[in-house]
C-alpha cells in the first residue's frame, strides 16, 4: 500500500526571559515528523530536523509537507539522510513542499540531496510564498542514481517544480532514456548530480545587496573544485541563485553548504553553525 504522510510545521515567535523565542508547533499524519527543536544559535532561531522513517518513496507514495512561518519568526529545517525515490510499477512518487512567510519572518530550507533510483517515476515540488518583508534561502539537490555504487539510472523519469508565485518558476523533466540530456554537451554532460541553492525575498532587493548575494555567491565558486560548471545569477530582483553539475553528491552539496555560509554572512550578517547532524 501507498504511504500519504504529512507536516505542518508552524514557527512563531514567542517572549521568553524578557527576550524574543522562535517557538516550533506541529501536527502530523503518517510517517513524517520533526524532531525535538533545538536552538545552537540562541533563542532566535529554531532549528528542527525532520524525518521520514521508512526512508524511501515507491510508486504512490506522496509526502506533504507545509511550513509557515509567523512575522519576526526564524526556523532552520534539515533532514538527517537523503529522501530516495525508489523504481516504481506504474505509479508517480511524489513531495510536495509549501512554504510560507509572514512579515520579518526568515526561513532556512536545508534537506539533504534527493537520490531518484533507477525506475523511479519521481515529482519534487516546491512552492514558496513570502510576504513583503520576509526572506529565505533554500537549496535544492538531486542524484540521479548511484554511480559510485554501480547503480547508474537508466531508466525512469524525474520531474522538478520550484516556484515563486508570478516571480520565478523553474520547472523540467528528465527521462534516463533521453542520451542528448543525460549525456550530451547541452544536457547533463554526463554529470549526475544538479544543485541549485537560492536567496528568495518578498519584495525587490535593494541593488547593494543584491550584488552583495551575488559577489560572495561568485567568491566561493571561483575558488571551488566545481567552479567550471557552477554560476550565480539574479533571474528577478527577487532571487539570486546558484546552479551547479557535479558528477557525484559531495561536491555539489559541499558548494551549496559554502555559498549558504557566504549568504548568511552577507545578507543577514551572522555566521553559519556547523549543523552536527551533517557529520553524523
Amino acid at each position: 500500500m501507498p504511504w500519504h504522510a504529512r507536516l505542518d510545521l508552524d514557527y512563531r515567535s514567542e517572549p521568553a526571559n524578557g527576550a524574543a523565542r522562535s517557538v516550533a508547533r506541529f501536527a502530523h499524519t503518517g510517517p513524517l515528523r520533526i524532531l525535538q527543536s533545538l536552538y545552537p544559535e540562541g533563542d532566535g532561531i529554531c532549528h528542527n530536523v525532520l524525518v521520514h522513517p521508512p526512508g524511501g518513496l515507491v510508486g504512490g507514495d506522496t509526502l506533504d509537507i507545509a511550513i509557515t512561518a509567523a512575522p519576526d519568526s526564524h526556523g532552520l529545517i534539515t533532514t538527517p539522510g537523503a529522501t530516495r525515490f525508489y523504481k516504481s510499477d506504474g505509479e508517480p512518487a511524489l513531495q510536495h513542499t509549501r512554504i510560507a512567510l509572514e512579515d520579518n519572518a526568515r526561513i532556512e530550507w536545508l534537506p539533504l540531496e534527493a537520490i531518484c533510483h533507477s525506475g523511479c517515476l519521481a515529482e519534487n515540488r516546491l512552492r514558496m510564498t513570502l510576504a513583503p518583508t520576509s526572506e529565505l534561502i533554500g537549496w535544492d539537490v538531486t542524484a540521479l542514481g548511484l554511480p559510485t555504487a554501480g547503480q547508474p539510472f537508466d531508466s525512469g523519469s524525474f520531474r522538478q517544480h520550484i516556484e515563486l508565485p508570478g516571480v520565478w518558476l523553474e520547472r523540467g523533466r528528465i527521462d534516463a532514456t533521453d542520451s542528448l540530456l543525460m549525456n550530451g554537451p547541452l544536457g547533463l554532460a554526463g554529470r549526475r548530480c544538479m544543485a541549485s541553492i537560492f536567496f528568495v525575498a518578498g519584495s525587490k532587493l535593494e541593488r547593494h545587496r543584491r550584488d552583495q548575494a551575488l559577489e560572495a555567491a561568485r567568491a566561493v565558486i571561483e575558488a571551488h573544485a566545481l567552479h567550471d560548471t557552477a554560476a550565480a545569477t539574479s533571474p528577478n530582483p527577487q532571487v539570486v541563485v546558484v546552479r551547479a553539475l557535479a558528477p557525484l553528491v559531495e561536491p555539489a552539496m559541499d558548494l551549496m553548504r559554502k555559498v549558504w555560509g557566504a549568504w548568511r554572512g552577507a545578507c543577514w550578517n551572522m555566521p553559519a553553525p556547523g549543523l552536527r547532524i551533517w557529520s553524523m
